[in-house]
């Protein structure tokens, strides 16, 4: 299979609501051959085709899409019944209409950290596998199939599953490879990040890019001669010539075949650790300047702004290992816990998974270069801002980072802060004299003369009403609660 013929995830798109039945879509919106993606009426929804609409009829007969619906890891679809619904359906000229549990949270690959692409692999392993028993395969791989509750990953795109055909390949295996493989073994045994290369290839790490990456030594290690080497050596000599999937057919694939590829790469991906131990800033709550009483001041003030009213969404921006996202989630529905740092964002996921908190979800997001609108005409992946506005977002010791370390203006940031993320503030200032601020400013001429509290008081001010300001101990740290303008 050429790299172009991969299938593409669906894109998503919002539904002009109107009296009448016939529904119309935004500019841009793309039909493919699972069907079409939209929202009406609060609802999520998904038109089939009738050939679509045939693979979804048997899918909902298995035993293993129930059983996988009600553990979480398929999201909860059912045959839509609103009249009005139905009506939308007809007018396209769909077979039927699915409706599907909304995410909390849309997220994609590219903010993911290595553990968090590690268990959405083998949740679609395990799907495959399970299907295959009773005769329903996964055509398609991609890792934008999977969305995140807290840290539970769960399949979004329901008709990927189809009727499995006696003889036919796994189809999805070159995906499979390209989007979890490959990025699994680059970051494991090179420390390779895979989040910048997620984010500028829809279509992930192709074999020969990732076998040009792996030294000699590397190919005896488990995963690469397979999967890369000689996967890499086929594709080069397919070269795109002829009917692949005919040729895989005729040379007679069973079920049973599959099934071992799928359990091989199973035990490889569980194997796979990405060892790294240190970062500049993943011991960062363990090597701060500031002592206990501050600690504690910082999350009595936290806690008692995040439960002085119903919080549907936070927002932890620069969360480290996540101290204070803990905190919020006592008290709000749903957390987004980020952080540029990789290694931080790793073991606020693994610490989320054993304590088994299932309201935050930690992502790798660096804010001075925020994930843009991707894709076709800039609609397949939105911008971190369209995806779901926060009622309250800490900014708890990063303003300094932002403003000298990342080199952003503090007034231009504080104004994204409040124009395109808003909601309320919970924001830290610290000053000059503080040993993390000097630390910074140790190797750099100093050209922050915005970064003082009073600069920082009049831009808060002009934006948001300050309604509560209380300096920590240290005589260095002040933290600010602020609500937006009218709020």
């Amino acid at each position: 299979m050429r790299p172009s013929t991969i299938p593409r995830p669906p894109l998503v798109h919002r539904v002009m609501e109107g009296a009448a039945a016939k529904v119309r879509l935004e500019p841009g919106s793309f039909r493919d051959r699972n069907g079409r993606v939209f929202y009406q009426d609060g609802a999520i929804l998904r038109g089939l085709g009738a050939r679509a609409a045939r693979e979804w009829q048997a899918l909902s007969a298995t035993r293993f899409f129930h059983e996988a619906v009600n553990e979480g890891k398929i999201v909860r679809t059912e045959q839509a019944q609103r009249p009005r619904l139905l009506a939308a359906g007809r007018a396209n000229g769909w077979a039927l209409v699915l409706e599907h549990e909304a995410i909390p949270f849309i997220s994609y690959p590219y903010e993911w950290c290595f553990s968090q692409l590690k268990d959405a692999a083998l949740l679609q392993i395990d799907l495959l596998l399970r299907g295959l028993d009773e005769g329903v395969i996964l055509k398609d791989a991609s890792a934008f199939n999977v969305q995140w509750r807290g840290v539970h990953p769960t399949f979004i795109d329901i008709p990927s599953f189809e009727r499995w055909q006696a003889g036919d390949p796994w189809v999805g295996y070159r995906q499979f490879c390209q989007m979890f493989v490959n990025p699994l073994l680059l970051q494991a045994y090179k420390d390779i990040p895979f989040q910048a290369w997620l984010r500028g290839s829809i279509d992930g790490i192709a074999p020969e890019q990732c076998r040009n990456l792996m030294s000699f030594r590397d190919r005896l290690r488990p995963g690469v001669l397979a999967h890369v080497v000689l996967h890499a050596r086929a594709q080069a000599a397919a070269g795109g010539r002829g009917d692949v999937k005919q040729s895989l057919r005729a040379a007679g694939f069973s079920a049973d075949l599959i099934q071992r590829n799928a359990r091989g790469l199973r035990s490889l991906i569980e194997g796979l650790e990405w060892k790294r131990s240190t970062s500049v800033w993943a011991n960062y709550a363990a090597q701060n300047s500031y002592a206990d009483q501050d600690r504690d001041a910082k999350i009595a003030f936290v806690r008692e702004v995040v439960a002085s009213r119903p919080r549907r969404l936070v927002w932890d921006l620069g969360c480290n290992t996540g101290t204070f996202a803990r905190v919020a989630a006592e008290h709000a529905d749903q957390v987004i816990a980020m952080d540029a740092d990789h290694l931080a964002v790793e073991r606020l996921y693994r610490g989320l998974k054993q304590e088994q908190v299932s309201n935050i979800l930690p992502l790798v997001v660096n804010l001075a270069d925020l994930p843009p609108a991707l894709g076709w005409r800039g609609k397949e992946r939105k911008d971190l801002t369209q995806r779901g506005r926060p009622d309250l977002t800490l900014c708890l010791a990063l303003l300094h980072h932002m403003v000298i370390g990342a080199n952003i203006p503090l007034e231009e940031f504080v104004d994204w802060l409040s124009s395109a993320v808003g909601g309320d503030l919970v924001i830290e200032f610290v000053d000059r004299e503080d040993p993390m601020v000097r630390t910074l400013l140790r190797n750099k001429d100093d050209i922050y003369d915005d970064y003082s509290v009073e600069r920082f008081e009049a831009c808060l001010s002009a934006r948001y009403n300050v309604v509560r300001r209380e300096a920590l101990s240290s005589g260095t740290r002040t933290l600010y609660h602020a609500m937006a303008h009218g709020g």
